[in-house]
């Protein structure tokens, strides 16, 4: 029996073009489901067709409104449990509440583990999802969970766009060093680092750059951009620098606020982003963002689940 006899893929709200995308690249068809809101706010799951026995796979990013997307997750979740799946894995292109990974200051709550939980309480039995911004978020649940990572997709974007030799890998803070060094890998070139500190929530102020930026061409790489003011800041001190032009790659646009209309507006040459959020209308009109798709990728990982063959090859 074939992967697209035995298992199924059914889509929330958050993401339907990239689902779309999944399903055609698989020649599998989204699941027949209803998901509306009654008057109050509520939302009501019913699946419109038989999913007993099979492997069922659900397409939702925990994106804006990230509230409204998680819960809808967790209701297709239940709605397919009482419905008689075989298992259930749940593709979360983007993971919200990952930034919420510990305890920065007393008296507050670790999102992520909480919503680890929930996930895993409301019957998943496998997670895939794409550059977690924190590692060991993995830890935080007791099911299996595979965090692919969007950097060799950004490495063949820069290979065919970018003809030149005289390039850097640049963390845009110490937290993402390792994410450019694996990029910097890739593309056989050297790495700096945005030395930044926070004075408060979504603001941020660099402080040095640790490395030769002088006459470089400079790719920023990230895993989240939200409101944007990090990577504007980390492109105008490269820049101040001595660096000839900034490329950005970040996997997940989040684009809160007036993050679209800063970067806009910046020296950043070409800004990079996947569709993992749908993030289409703020883009309009926006000629230095560019999305690369995660179809392909993610329609990979969940044939070989389906067919029970190896995944580890998906993470190189």
């Amino acid at each position: 029996m074939s992967y697209s006899q035995k298992m199924k893929i059914l889509t929330g709200n958050s993401n339907k073009e990239l689902s779309n995308k999944i399903s055609k690249n698989l020649k599998n068809k989204l699941v027949n489901t209803s998901i509306r809101k009654f008057a109050d706010g509520e939302i009501y799951i019913e699946i419109n067709e038989n999913i007993r026995g099979n492997s069922i796979f659900i397409i939702q990013s925990v994106s804006s409104p990230a509230n409204d997307n998680l819960m809808e997750l967790l209701l297709c979740i239940d709605a397919l449990k009482r419905s008689s799946a075989k298992n259930i894995t749940t593709v979360i292109p983007y993971f919200g509440y990952a930034r919420q990974d510990r305890k920065v200051v007393p008296r507050t709550s670790i999102s992520a583990k909480l919503v680890s939980n929930l996930i895993t309480n409301a019957g998943a039995d496998r997670v895939v999802t794409v550059d977690l911004h924190a590692g060991q978020i993995q830890g935080f649940f007791d099911i299996p969970v595979d965090n692919l990572f969007a950097t060799p997709i950004f490495a063949k974007h820069i290979k065919r766009k970018i003809k030149s030799n005289n390039i850097i890998c640049v963390a845009p803070d110490v937290g993402g060093v390792e994410r450019a060094r694996a990029l910097g890998k890739k593309l056989d070139v050297g790495l700096a680092i945005v030395d930044k500190r926070r004075p408060s929530p979504g603001k941020s102020q660099v402080m040095n750059v640790i490395g030769n930026v002088k006459n470089k061409i400079c790719i920023l790489t990230d895993d989240i951009i939200d409101s944007g003011g990090t990577i504007v800041n980390a492109a105008d001190a490269l820049l101040k620098r001595g660096a000839n032009e900034v490329h950005v790659y970040a996997t997940h646009g989040v684009f809160s606020g007036d993050a679209v209309k800063k970067i806009k507006n910046s020296k950043i040459k070409n800004l990079v982003i996947t569709d993992s959020i749908d993030s289409s209308d703020k883009l309009k009109k926006v000629r230095n963002i560019e999305v690369l798709s995660i179809s392909i990728l993610l329609a990979e990982a969940i044939k070989r689940i389906s067919n029970s063959t190896s995944v580890s090859d998906l993470f190189k």
